[in-house]
């Protein structure tokens, strides 16, 4: 919950601690895990989950927020690389790969009824501009085709991401890297 005003550094601290222990407690048990567990696992009272997070729905937005904030500092840490066209592969793989308890909280928010677009707007609009930035970088390199998007990066993230879900292999991921490489970078 936010007040407009900063918080205390042990009311940070808390909700850091909430933030971590409801990643893992989703991660292992899924998304249906009681806030109760999470609040043990953090090592706090339920009261001080529902003081950050008036609802699961809150807590679950939280980590979504959380995820998309990561996923720009990755792009943006990427982008830093001498190697453009290496970065933006490693950061599209790494991202994929890191996707399933991602598309679980999505899917939950989706379920309380939740659009995650609505939700996590100002995230995912940094999430769009540290791809972009990334994505002019490889394209400069000649290592990732002209003719795509970051819209386009955005929906094979989505696509790949969920592919990983059904696929017991990284193969469908090599496919979609291999078609967003410059034919001859291939």
């Amino acid at each position: 919950m936010t007040t407009g005003r900063p918080l205390r550094a042990d009311a940070q601290r808390n909700r850091a601690r909430v933030l971590a222990a409801a990643e893992r407690v989703f991660a292992d048990r899924g998304t249906a895990a009681s806030t109760e567990e999470v609040a043990r696992v953090a090592g706090v009272g339920v009261g001080t989950v529902f003081r950050h997070f008036p609802s699961k729905e809150a807590l679950l937005q939280a980590l979504v927020v959380e995820r998309l904030a990561q996923v720009a500092a990755d792009a943006r840490e990427h982008a830093a690389s001498s190697d453009a066209g290496a970065a933006f592969f490693d950061f599209f793989t790494a991202v994929v790969r890191g996707s399933a308890t991602k598309l679980e909280l999505v899917d939950a928010l989706a379920e309380l009824g939740v659009h995650p677009n609505e939700a996590v707007a100002p995230a995912a609009k940094e999430v769009t501009e540290s791809v972009a930035a990334l994505l002019g970088q490889a394209q400069q390199a000649a290592a990732v085709r002209m003719d795509i998007g970051v819209r386009d990066v955005i929906a094979l993230l989505a696509g790949a991401s969920q592919a990983r879900r059904y696929a017991s292999d990284d193969r469908p991921l090599v496919v979609i890297l291999d078609g967003l490489r410059v034919p001859s970078a291939q």
